[in-house]
């Protein structure tokens, strides 16, 4: 019986773990780079597209694209009067739970004010989000029950960007990493089990927050939180926040730098729109032990807007546009050089995000397209195309994500699950 017992046991952790493999359990997915762990998903989709599972409607507006986990499908939304995080059912779609989690916040800016943006952080038992406000919050996964929260305006004295906090906190070891973007508090480190603060990071200039989310990378034997600011990409110790090393060009004068940066053989690529385009610089350790960033390239023809770019065999594949539209282009990562653009192939239309599953990219337009492309930094291959149903008349924001067989595309208050799995 009890050899019964351990055998079933087994099965059953094995059947959970195969089923969970391929989670994406926050922004970006499982490594942040924009990359699914899922396979076996379909290299070419129908005339029609892929087939639609099951769509959920009334979740709320915003751009917070979900988090994909232990079963659970989790984001964030603006309900009436309330932001609140919302967690259905990754079977069905149906609603397990909903946590209010402060009053709307009132942004200035008339793009993007339905709501949130961030997508929630899962490490086990919790979560973790930042509301528009600037509440970073923790949270139960199981039932969300609210166990900590503190304030990035009250604790931080961090300014609210004009498109109001958009971004999602990272987790490192016992650390939760944020951007406040106060003074003396540029980015800071808090206890994830508690919130107590570990460590506060004055940086030189005081950058203030802007839209993207941190990364954490490894240098020289040491690891390090990079971050795209309001005027400056930057790099600080993981251990103390001590500031490290900073490079400019990436970020636009506007302060509206919101794609996430990237990090690759020592090198460190980020981009913006508004004019500033993209960089890669090269890390160094300095005989004293300074770090220090060194430009590679930089190039105007790449203005990631807020899509994100993804790293394939040595290319960078990205939507290149601000407010007057984009389109793909894809560069050698080495070089910055262009090995092709859909602009000059008369392909002017809307800006759009990107994530990567199974060799494959999907690239969800602004207004709301969806396509299967193959990488090959040779020339353009697409290999599908749909519309969802019932689009609204907003920019889609959210990106797309891949977890478990399934593409899920959010529209404000609707989200979509396509079955990618192939038969």
């Amino acid at each position: 019986m009890l050899n019964r017992f351990r055998w079933t046991l087994a099965l059953t952790v094995l059947l959970v773990s195969m089923t969970w493999a391929a989670d994406w359990p926050q922004w970006r997915g499982p490594n942040r780079d924009g990359k699914s762990a899922d396979t076996g998903l379909m290299q070419e989709w129908p005339a029609e597209g892929p087939p639609l599972t099951w769509r959920v409607g009334d979740l709320g507006g915003g751009d917070s694209a979900p988090a994909v986990t232990q079963g659970k499908i989790i984001a964030m939304a603006n309900r009436g009067e309330d932001e609140v995080v919302w967690a259905l059912s990754e079977a069905d779609g149906q609603e397990l739970w909903v946590t209010r989690l402060a009053p709307v916040f009132p942004q200035r800016m008339p793009h993007s004010k339905q709501g949130p943006s961030s997508t929630p952080t899962v490490d086990g038992e919790r979560l973790y989000v930042v509301g528009m406000g600037g509440n970073l919050v923790c949270l139960q996964v199981a039932d969300g029950k609210i166990l900590w929260q503190c304030h990035f305006q009250e604790d931080f004295a961090g300014p609210v960007p004009r498109w109001s906090f958009r971004e999602s906190p990272l987790i490192d070891g016992d650390k939760v990493i944020c951007t406040p973007g106060g003074p003396g508090a540029a980015i800071v480190a808090l206890n994830k089990l508690t919130g107590e603060t570990i460590w506060k990071s004055p940086i030189p200039g005081d950058p203030q927050a802007a839209y993207a989310s941190a990364i954490a990378i490894e240098f020289a034997g040491q690891r390090q939180y990079v971050q795209l600011m309001s005027n400056t990409l930057v790099g600080i110790a993981a251990d103390d926040g001590q500031y490290l090393w900073q490079y400019d060009a990436p970020a636009n004068s506007h302060g509206i730098n919101c794609s996430t940066p990237m990090f690759f053989d020592g090198l460190i690529f980020a981009s913006s729109a508004y004019g500033a385009g993209a960089g890669l610089a090269k890390l160094s350790q300095e005989s004293d032990g300074a770090v220090k960033a060194e430009e590679v390239w930089q190039t105007k023809e790449m203005e990631s807007h807020h899509g994100c770019l993804i790293l394939c065999d040595g290319a960078l594949y990205g939507a290149s546009g601000g407010n007057s539209g984009g389109a793909m282009v894809c560069l050698d990562a080495n070089t910055g050089e262009v090995k092709w653009d859909r602009r000059k192939d008369g392909e002017r239309r809307a800006k759009g995000s990107l994530a990567w599953a199974d060799n494959h990219l999907y690239y969800r337009l602004e207004d709301g397209t969806v396509l299967l492309i193959e990488p090959n930094a040779e020339k353009y291959l697409e290999r599908g195309r749909f519309t969802q149903p019932d689009r609204t008349d907003l920019p889609a924001w959210a990106h797309p994500v891949i977890a478990n067989g399934k593409l899920y595309i959010r529209d404000q208050e609707t989200l979509f699950c396509y079955e990618i799995k192939a038969s």
